[in-house]
């Protein structure tokens, strides 16, 4: 669900200070991205919330986000928007969040 070995790299990159606001804007972000999705937007917008979405969770190593994201990127690119199912989007999301910020407090934790 998590690609650590990303996290650590962009973590690496970046520096520990400017990856949390990197994390923190995308967790704000993202979940903006899904509530959008799931309050219902058309169909025609449905493409540029995943893309986003699926974006941002390959910075950041979400990558069965970004999968999911992806699959529903092309439907939206071939006209089939409607048929995306953003619950999946979303529950894969929740998992993903979940996941990432518990590994991180884990992280942090053992750095203390």
């Amino acid at each position: 669900m998590i690609d650590w070995k990303r996290v650590d790299e962009l973590r690496d990159e970046i520096g520990a200070d400017g990856f949390a606001e990197v994390a923190d804007m995308f967790l704000d972000e993202a979940e903006g991205a899904v509530k959008a999705l799931l309050r219902g937007i058309p169909a025609e917008e449905v493409e540029g919330q995943l893309h986003f979405l699926k974006g941002s969770a390959l910075n950041l190593g979400l990558s069965e986000l970004a999968a999911i994201c992806q699959d529903g990127e092309r439907m939206a690119a071939a006209g089939e928007g409607a048929l995306v199912d953003v619950t999946l989007v979303a529950s894969v999301w929740r998992a993903s969040r979940a996941s990432l910020l518990g590994g991180l407090a884990t992280d942090r934790a053992g750095a203390a």
